[in-house]
């Protein structure tokens, strides 16, 4: 019987791979050895496709911005909409891989997804009547506050044990364990009344501009 064929090694394996075991273990897992050894080759394999592991991890954070849809910012519409679109759908990329976020919150370097939504972040506010300037300080502030909220979980970094929280030391925190029973709804509850209260904190600050796009 013939030998059953192993899977081709493409970037594209190689990259859903090391996604999969930053996902699972950390970013401090992902070596070119330990790589390979998932992959079912030799680690020398891998440099046909990538000279280095910041190039894999280039790659591995360029799929997920790439997922990002930056389409509300490049229709020329209200500004507020496309902000609160943009940063809902960058948040949503980013939690379902936080243990990448560290990497991706060093900024887009040359990778061409990153590149390419800051392009359209920023041209989007600018064609919508905001100065350059005050175009990279939003879209600056947008990506610390996603980055941010998708780093961690509030709710699930307090215990649900209610013994924990002693009336006597923390008086005000007698249903703090019950957070993490509804984590998605903390989480996403308080990443929603912040985003709102940043857009609407600059139609305030910026009142000519809410008139625009």
């Amino acid at each position: 019987m013939a030998r059953p064929r192993k899977p081709l090694l493409s970037r594209e394996r190689i990259v859903s791979t090391a996604l999969a075991l930053v996902d699972s273990e950390g970013l401090p897992a992902l070596s070119t050895r330990r790589l390979a050894a998932e992959l079912g080759v030799s680690g020398p394999s891998l440099y046909h496709h990538f000279t280095t592991k910041d190039e894999i991890l280039d790659a591995v954070a360029d799929t997920i911005i790439a997922q990002v849809d930056v389409s509300a910012l490049e229709t020329g519409g209200d500004w507020r909409a496309g902000l609160l679109g943009w940063a809902r759908s960058y948040r949503a990329a980013l939690a379902a891989h936080p243990h990448i976020v560290p990497f991706l919150a060093q900024g887009p370097g040359r990778r061409p997804a990153g590149l390419k939504m800051a392009d359209a972040a920023f041209g989007g506010m600018v064609e919508a009547g905001w100065a350059p300037a005050q175009a990279t300080r939003v879209c600056a502030m947008v990506r610390y506050f996603v980055a941010g909220s998708a780093l961690g979980s509030f709710a699930r970094g307090f215990v649900d044990d209610p013994s924990a929280y002693d009336p006597a030391d923390y008086p005000h925190l007698g249903q703090a364990h019950l957070l993490a029973e509804h984590q998605r709804q903390v989480d996403e509850g308080a990443f929603e009344t912040g985003l709102r209260a940043l857009v609407d904190g600059l139609a305030l600050q910026f009142p000519a501009r809410s008139t625009k796009g």
